[in-house]
């Protein structure tokens, strides 16, 4: 019997080390289900790697991850099949053909009757022009919408996306947004995002995770940021918080100078 109540995602002082290298630095969050979190910070602040140890691809130097009510370094077979992501720095054989890519993904997830699950994809993700030709072939575009075609392939409990819009034009973006929505809704899935684009952030999220350098210096809904921080959106407070941490990182040790933004060191 599955708890409904437990959180979709609950990590625990989690950490990785890459050498002397610290990518993730205790962070410590649980993301309820059906929710659809934030995860933001700017190029190297640990996203990416966070979800590459929530998805098991990376084991993490320190801490706990529960993912669906499993512990994942114990039982993530467990919840792999429950789960999926999509991420454009993820390639996909080229010289495969979309479907033929979806069908490969559609087996290991174990998605029963693979080829009627891919043809409605291709209908709602308006694939069906490009589907039978070369993947190498495909504009950045088509093969973000391929990409996210095969993280809904197994209808996941839970949907870890990175950058799920890059390098579409805004009205599909727009579009995709609002597939997003309706696929949460009537699934009851949970999501966490990790995007650079704050307006979709501010669209689609109920709270957001801000990092800097590993950590997770702020935390709460993008209303309550944009107050907090006493701007008009999202995208200024993440400015605020990025000019926060150059400003940090240039002050000399010890002097005391500097100006940490709320929630520093959480």
């Amino acid at each position: 019997m599955r708890d409904v109540s437990e959180p979709a995602v609950h990590v625990e002082n989690l950490s990785k080390r890459f050498g002397s290298v610290i990518a993730v630095d205790g962070l410590t969050f649980s993301v309820p289900r059906g929710a659809v979190v934030g995860l933001l910070g700017g190029n190297g602040a640990g996203k990416t790697t966070s979800i590459a140890m929530l998805l098991g691809l990376l084991i993490p130097s320190d801490g706990r991850i529960r993912i669906l009510g499993e512990d994942m370094l114990a039982h993530r077979y467990r919840v792999l099949e429950r789960m999926n992501f999509s991420s454009p720095y993820v390639a996909l054989p080229k010289r495969l053909t979309p479907r033929q890519n979806l069908d490969v993904y559609a087996r290991l997830y174990g998605v029963r009757d693979p080829v009627a699950r891919i043809a409605a994809l291709a209908r709602e993700l308006a694939l069906e022009e490009f589907i039978d030709r070369h993947t190498g072939s495909l504009s950045a575009g088509q093969t973000t919408r391929v990409l996210l075609a095969k993280s809904l392939l197994n209808r996941p409990e839970l949907l870890l996306l990175d950058e799920p819009t890059a390098s579409l034009d805004p009205e599909t973006a727009d579009w995709i947004r609002r597939y997003l929505e309706a696929y949460r809704k009537e699934s009851g899935a949970t999501i966490l995002l990790a995007s650079h684009n704050m307006g979709e952030v501010e669209r689609l999220c109920s709270e957001v995770l801000m990092m800097r350098k590993g950590r997770i210096v702020d935390r709460g809904r993008p209303d309550e940021l944009v107050r907090r921080y006493g701007r008009t959106n999202l995208e200024e407070v993440f400015l605020d918080i990025a000019r926060a941490g150059a400003a940090i990182d240039r002050t000399p040790a010890g002097t005391g100078e500097g100006h940490p933004v709320a929630g520093d060191g959480a």
